[in-house]
């Protein structure tokens, strides 16, 4: 029974995404118009260069950002549920927290957050 329905599937995938890919090629509205491949930046014209190189820190700094932020908010339904969690719950709590201060003094420590 679920071979059966495992090859059902995977048969109307192989056909049905193709299909359905091939119509929307074939219905779909044509605009070949050279200002439509103009790089778009909020009604302005560029000027010069469109593609610009950023330094590799701004990258760092917003990665290193939303992994701290990220893992901020994993705090809130554990301070939510905090009474009901008991000693094992908060245990894996200050476990977190000392692994997300270790990366955060790791980072400092390699100069990731110096703004050079």
């Amino acid at each position: 029974m679920n071979f059966t329905l495992l090859v059902t599937v995977v048969l109307t995938a192989l056909i049905f995404v193709p299909l359905v890919i091939t119509i929307a090629r074939l219905i779909a509205p044509r605009s070949y118009n050279p200002q439509k491949l103009e790089p778009y930046e909020c009604g302005i014209p560029t000027r010069g260069k469109s593609w610009m190189q950023f330094r590799v820190g701004y990258y760092l700094f917003a990665i290193l950002f939303l992994m701290f932020e990220v893992e901020t908010v994993f705090l809130f339904p554990w301070a939510v549920v905090t009474g009901e969690m008991g000693v094992a719950g908060i245990c894996s709590v200050l476990f977190f927290l000392f692994i997300l201060i270790l990366g955060l003094a790791y980072a400092w420590r390699k100069g990731a957050l110096e703004w050079k």
